[in-house]
Parts: C-alpha cells; sequence; structure tokens
C-alpha cells in the first residue's frame, strides 16, 4: 500500500538504529538537563551537575555515554575536561521535543476528567 505512494522511503536499517539509540540515550532526565546545558556553551562536570542537580559522578557517567554515542565531545584542558554539544541537530531534536511536551501538557490539561475529547 504504502509503496505505491511517490515520495514514500523507509529509512534504512542502520539509520533506524541509530535513531533508537540516539533516543534511548535522551530517554534520562538528567541527560536531556546536561543536553541543554551543554548547548548553552562548552561547561565542565561540576557545572553540569550543580546544573542537572546531580551528582558530579552521575553526571560524568552520563556524558562518558553521550559521548560514545557522538552526542558531546570533551575537550581537556590540563586536568579538566570541557564537554560541548557535538552538533546543532541535537540542539533542534532536544528544543522539538521539548516544545512538544509543553504542548502535550497544556493540551491534556484542557480535557476534564470523563471527558471523550482527545487531544489534537
Amino acid at each position: 500500500m504504502h509503496t505505491s505512494l511517490p515520495d514514500f522511503d523507509m529509512p534504512n536499517e542502520e539509520q533506524v538504529q541509530l535513531a533508537a539509540e540516539s533516543f534511548r540515550l535522551l530517554s534520562d532526565p538528567t541527560r536531556i538537563k546536561i543536553m541543554w546545558a551543554l548547548l548553552q556553551g562548552e561547561s565542565s562536570v561540576a557545572c553540569l551537575a550543580e546544573l542537572a542537580q546531580a551528582a558530579p559522578t552521575a553526571v560524568s557517567q552520563h556524558l562518558a555515554k553521550l559521548r560514545l554515542a557522538g552526542l558531546v565531545k570533551g575537550r581537556r584542558e590540563g586536568t579538566f575536561v570541557y564537554y560541548t554539544a557535538a552538533d546543532e541537530h541535537v540542539r533542534r531534536l532536544l528544543a522539538q521535543a521539548l516544545y512538544h511536551a509543553d504542548h502535550i501538557d497544556r493540551d491534556e490539561s484542557a480535557i476534564s476528567p470523563g471527558s471523550t475529547r482527545t487531544p489534537a
């Protein structure tokens, strides 16, 4: 059915797997806070821990996973490592996710209990 549509194009298996892995890594609230902070500029683990309200050791572990997935980059300066978001694609992805979450919140709050109306 869909294959008869003129512009129908499924992503290849590798694209699907990489996208799913990115979503999996970003499915943690602390990681979203870390990534959002990094999108504002370069930061250290200590600063990110404060912003994300998490322990520095936990932030380090999150950053290691995000770095391996190519979502963040690290720059060593002496004994310190400063992190940044890998690219602008991450900003757009997070911005859209947060925008969507904000609109889901509003749509659901407009529905009274027992209502048959569904959110748009």
